[in-house]
């Protein structure tokens, strides 16, 4: 039979380790106590016997066998219970004592209590110290080990008893713990079974404990925001596509056709492939931008990244823009920082800041003041290229820098609406944080580092 999910977890199975590791640990402690303790017991009996012997043969052997039969009896008159004393002569006859005669042996032994005692409710050993005197009699001195063998029925049964909660604790805890973790494993599973079949908008749970599913679940949900916008990006260049090149693909071929019907000479066939040409030059220029920008948003750029000089960089498009500025009877003014050094791609950089400047130029009408600033806010990078031009509605701000998107619906202006895309793509590779303000009138656009 297949087992139920929660015993077959890796946690579960890590628990079932544990578990097994404790409880021969917990088998190792306990021999190790066992035999401690039953040790020192059993030595302890052994010096009392030994005493009990030194006391008894105290004389011998001037004092003769009599003498210490006489001691041996008293011994055993006065002894308490549970306390045991033989002497046999050299024959093996006993002369006195509580114990039936048996074969002299000297030193320790260790035995069963003998039949005499079989009225007693529960029979036990005994355990005591033997000698052979001068004269070849044995004197035999022990102990009954009822406390021994208690102590050690008692080591056994706290130690199955402790074994018995050691495994159900760890099996207990195992199953807890595998079902806490199966919930949260579970948790993900779903969300990624309901992102599977198209919804996008799901995250993955975040209880708030700050431990590794939390941390794990935080990275998986950047990563599907990540994904989300890029798929955003995807329906939206579709859609944009769709729309946007409609217009020029259709005059194209209008122009075409048009020229099929209308051309009446060489020179009128020549003029209508001229103005096709150009066309098609700007499809093919908005496509390029683009792929330029799914490259960019790709990532593969950041392995050119290398020391960039920002302030030599950003003089350097203030001296080429000023040109442009003055023939529209403008003026492009800086406040940029010395020594302003980033990590980046130099080409990129200039295209980002190329596309702002253009942008406040041409939409700018003559007399504005065009304003670049780079400097240092709190230990982050900030570049600042704000105008006095007509500005940007405030309900704009969130999609300027989409693909194709343009103030001017009608698009009898040149443009692709492409440009702040490009800006906003290199902004994200640089990890640039994008902010759009009012200049009253104007435009501020300012890129500040996010310091990750």
């Amino acid at each position: 039979m297949r087992l139920p999910r929660l015993f077959r977890t890796t946690s579960f199975r890590l628990t079932l380790i544990y578990a097994t590791v404790f409880t021969l640990s917990v088998a190792v402690l306990f021999a190790i106590i066992y035999w401690s303790t039953a040790g020192y017991m059993s030595r302890q009996m052994d010096e009392a016997a030994d005493i009990q012997l030194a006391s008894l043969l105290q004389g011998q052997p001037a004092a003769g066998l009599d003498h210490l039969q006489r001691e041996v009896q008293e011994a055993v008159s006065n002894a308490p219970a549970g306390a045991f004393f033989l002497l046999q002569n050299s024959a093996g006859k006993v002369l006195a004592g509580n114990l039936p005669a048996h074969a002299p042996r000297a030193g320790v032994l260790e035995t069963t209590r003998p039949s005499l005692f079989e009225n007693e409710t529960e029979p036990h050993g005994y355990r005591g110290h033997g000698v052979r005197t001068v004269d070849g009699s044995f004197l035999f001195v022990a102990s009954d080990n009822f406390q021994l063998e208690e102590m050690q029925e008692l080591i056994v049964r706290a130690f199955a008893f402790a074994l018995c909660v050691t495994l159900v604790l760890a099996l207990g805890g195992g199953a807890f713990v595998s079902a806490s973790l199966l919930r949260r494993v579970e948790a993900v599973s779903q969300t990624s079974r309901e992102i599977i079949e198209g919804n996008l908008t799901h995250r993955m749970p975040v209880t708030g404990s700050d431990d590794e599913f939390d941390h794990l679940a935080i990275s998986l949900n950047n990563m599907l925001d990540r994904i989300e916008g890029l798929m955003e990006g995807l329906r939206q260049v579709s859609n944009d596509i769709a729309h946007d090149l409609r217009t020029p693909l259709t005059r194209l071929r209008q122009r075409l056709e048009r020229g099929r019907r209308r051309a009446t000479s060489v020179e009128d066939l020549q003029e209508a492939l001229d103005g096709s040409i150009d066309q098609v030059d700007q499809i093919l220029e908005t496509f390029g931008a683009l792929l330029r920008i799914a490259q960019i948003e790709g990532g593969s750029r950041r392995q050119t990244f290398a020391k960039v000089d920002l302030t030599d960089l950003m003089l350097s498009m203030v001296e080429t823009y000023q040109p442009v500025a003055e023939e529209r009877a403008q003026r492009l003014d800086h406040a940029i920082a010395d020594g302003l050094i980033m990590i980046g791609d130099r080409e990129l950089l200039v295209q980002m800041l190329a596309n702002l400047i253009e942008n406040a130029i041409r939409h700018a009408p003559e007399r504005a003041v065009i304003s670049l600033e780079a400097g240092l806010d709190g230990g982050r990078l900030r570049i600042i290229v704000r105008d006095n031009g007509p500005g940007v509605p405030q309900v704009f701000h969130d999609r300027i820098f989409q693909r194709f998107f343009r103030l001017e619906e009608s698009r009898t202006t040149p443009g692709s609406g492409l440009g702040l895309s490009l800006v906003a793509a290199v902004a994200t590779l640089h990890e640039l944080e994008i902010t759009l303000a009012d200049n009253r009138p104007g435009l501020v656009v300012s890129l500040q580092s996010t310091g990750r």
